[in-house]
């Protein structure tokens, strides 16, 4: 017996290479239909960050369907784990120090999402107009700013903003946190690379998913990162959450 998503989902994906790099180190997955989103940005600077990516989308990819929440979550963390394996396999036959990439899955179980995460891609929510980011970044910056050392605004242009602490491939075993929220009919979770947040604003990032359908929302997005310089690559996977049986009474019973 698998655990359906007792929620209609919609969702829509982009990933640009930007303004500024070559190639594109991000990757994202959009399973709407079986519940399952993520972005993983391959780390900048080190040998073949696209593959890394990729190779974390790929083995996401094939998650089986879910017998519970914390099954799923905990499939995910296997699979990841093998994907680490990997990339340290990969790293040592290459003769570099080490191919990474970070990551960030919202997974829809039931009345839940599950999300779990590696460096500093990030989950958004926005309910009933109010914007809260679900995920916390694994980086030297947000230490810095978690101790009260440097204020929001400092964090956002600090030289050390692409230092992360925690990534796919880059030690032997991934820490991985997690997390998991009831969801609300109307719910609207952004999932970013770096790319994205470091170029747009949250209230840009509140007025884009409250204002634009969620099939556009992810173009919207990448195209105000993109319009900004672009200086990294920029994906965006936007998913919205619609409840059946708020619908449905909607329907049979509409406001006089």
């Amino acid at each position: 017996m698998t655990c359906a998503s007792l929620f209609r989902w919609t969702s829509s994906a982009r990933s640009d290479v930007g303004r500024v790099r070559e190639i594109n180190e991000d990757a994202c997955l959009d399973q709407s239909g079986l519940g399952r989103w993520a972005v993983a940005d391959g780390m900048g600077g080190h040998a073949v960050g696209d593959l890394a990516s990729r190779l974390v989308i790929e083995t996401l990819s094939q998650l089986a369907p879910p017998a519970s929440m914390k099954r799923f979550i905990a499939d995910a963390r296997t699979r990841l784990q093998v994907a680490n394996r990997q990339l340290r396999e990969e790293a040592s036959r290459r003769q570099v120090q080490r191919i990474g990439s970070t990551v960030v899955v919202l997974l829809a179980c039931d009345r839940f999402c599950g999300y779990l995460w590696a460096g500093d891609s990030r989950i958004y929510l926005l309910r009933q107009g109010q914007l809260q980011q679900l995920t916390r970044d694994h980086s030297q910056v947000e230490e810095l700013r978690q101790m009260g050392h440097i204020t929001d605004e400092e964090a956002r242009n600090h030289p050390a903003q692409h230092m992360i602490t925690r990534a796919v491939g880059a030690t032997d075993r991934l820490d991985l946190d997690e997390a998991a929220i009831e969801v609300a009919d109307g719910d609207i979770f952004l999932l970013c690379s770096d790319g994205l947040c470091n170029e747009v604003s949250d209230q840009e990032i509140r007025v884009a998913l409250a204002s634009v359908d969620c099939l556009r929302a992810s173009d919207e997005l990448v195209e105000i990162a993109l319009a900004r310089g672009g200086r990294d690559n920029i994906t965006a996977v936007v998913v919205q959450a619609e409840d059946p049986a708020v619908s449905d009474k909607t329907l049979l019973n509409p406001a006089p």
